[in-house]
């Protein structure tokens, strides 16, 4: 037996992998039920789905052609990478709206499809989302623009 599909094989087994990962670490916790969920139900039920679905993409990677996979690009995962320790590094001093649109026009720039207008718009769009929901609606408390630039 051989796989057909790579990418599909190969998914698959991440996805086992994170799942029962998950339950691994929540079978420490109370469980509960499902009308009063403990610590452990949400990451436990989460990781048998995450895990079946890993189960099908393998079995999956049996059974249909796919394409081969790629060569790994190194290049854009640690500029994305460098973008996130970045963003983690500098929200609390320079704010939310600072730090976002950094993130995500650095993030984009890893891309072969980079546009400079798109990167923006997006920037703009993620950083007012951002601010409405986590900072007003749920009440995170990062700021919005920090104390490096005279919050």
């Amino acid at each position: 037996m051989s796989i057909s599909s790579a990418k599909d094989f190969w998914s698959g087994l991440i996805y086992i992998f994170f799942g029962l990962a998950a339950v691994i670490i929540a079978r420490d916790y109370d469980m509960g039920n499902a009308l009063k969920m403990g610590p452990a139900y949400f990451p436990t039920v989460l990781g048998w789905l995450l895990a079946v679905i890993g189960a099908i993409s393998v079995i999956r990677g049996f059974v249909v052609r796919g394409m081969a996979v790629g060569g790994f690009a190194f290049k854009p995962l640690l500029m994305i990478v460098a973008a996130t320790l970045f963003f983690g590094f500098t929200v609390r001093g320079a704010g939310m709206a600072v730090a976002l649109p950094i993130l995500v026009i650095f993030s984009a720039t890893a891309s072969r499809r980079f546009n400079w207008k798109m990167s923006l718009l997006l920037a703009a769009g993620l950083t007012l989302f951002c601010v409405l929901v986590f900072i007003k609606g749920l009440g995170v408390p990062l700021p919005i623009v920090g104390p490096w630039f005279g919050d």
